[in-house]
């Protein structure tokens, strides 16, 4: 057995959330009813939802100093995570995140990379190690697209599964090269369209097959589109496409459901789990995460993801 699971190259932020009542309009100022500080970042998130999965993670990242670089570490440590290979540039701001939480749960986010913009290849290649001795490898767009280019490279080379969450959505699109070394795709529907070079809002079904298609004609192995609520669908080359019903659970707010659906996939695959069976769990982990504020406070452990799919309460649609 391998000492690492899966390998997260990682993004670090420190969430500062306002809880207001809907969304502002331009010029406007709104009064908030809560504020947190609290841990994030997608990569930070993904890892941390893979290690209550029970898979053993690493991470790669590059943080800066002060409370909040001390505040990742620390969270890091408690999670069981292994961040021998999470750079600290000590003179440098943490990457962070303003969001807007409404009274309905959703929210907006405008996300600063701060330190995490320095990580590069270099960093991918002196982690080599860890990534020979993992099974996944994962990676969002919150850290620069030629450290997630070198992991996917090397993953490829070592016969590693790669897993990838498109969020946020590139506005300059993706570099040919990385296109077919990743096997799975989890964007939202607005994510996918975008990548696809289709309008983000359209959102219909037969819009996400079109959108879907033309990313795996590029070389993609599977996408798995989430939608919230509504659950996720799964298409692959030359199979019909194969979609799961949401759960009905209460929602607080949404903040890192994407992030968890992304961490609970790999660490189901990094188990074992084929795409179909891995992607129910991530469903039910993703529906359990939106029961308390902030990122990480409900993502689920393994335990509490197991009794819901026991429950039956959802299924293909």
């Amino acid at each position: 057995m391998p000492e690492i699971d899966l390998v997260c190259v990682a993004s670090w932020n420190v969430d500062l959330i306002a809880h207001v009542a809907s969304p502002l309009l331009r010029g406007q100022t709104q009064m908030a009813h809560r504020f947190d500080r609290l841990p994030g970042g997608k990569g930070s998130n993904a890892a941390i939802a893979a290690a209550r999965q029970g898979a053993r993670v690493g991470l790669i990242a590059r943080i800066g100093g002060d409370d909040m670089g001390r505040m990742g570490l620390d969270l890091w440590h408690r999670e069981g995570i292994d961040a021998r290979h999470v750079v600290q540039a000590p003179q440098e701001a943490n990457g962070t995140a303003l969001i807007l939480v409404f009274d309905d749960g959703d929210n907006s986010i405008a996300v600063y990379p701060g330190a995490g913009a320095g990580l590069s290849a270099g960093h991918v290649l002196a982690a080599r190690e860890m990534l020979a001795a993992c099974r996944v490898v994962m990676a969002s767009f919150e850290v620069p697209l030629d450290a997630t280019l070198q992991a996917f490279s090397l993953a490829r080379q070592m016969g590693r599964f790669t897993l990838l969450n498109p969020a946020p959505a590139p506005a300059g699109g993706l570099p040919d090269a990385l296109w077919p070394l990743i096997d799975v795709l989890t964007p939202n529907a607005g994510e996918l369209a975008a990548l696809a070079g289709l309008d983000p809002s359209l959102t219909d079904a037969q819009s996400q097959a079109l959108a879907a298609a033309a990313l795996l004609a590029r070389g993609v192995g599977a996408v798995i589109v989430t939608r919230g609520s509504k659950g996720c669908c799964l298409y692959r080359p030359g199979q019909a496409p194969l979609a799961l019903l949401g759960h009905a659970v209460p929602v607080t707010d949404t903040i890192g459901a994407g992030d968890t659906f992304s961490g609970a996939l790999a660490a189901a695959m990094s188990r074992g789990l084929d795409l179909p069976a891995a992607m129910r769990w991530a469903n039910a982990a993703a529906a359990l995460s939106v029961a308390s504020h902030g990122a990480v406070t409900a993502m689920p452990k393994l335990a509490q993801v197991q009794a819901l799919l026991n429950s039956g309460l959802s299924a293909p649609r």
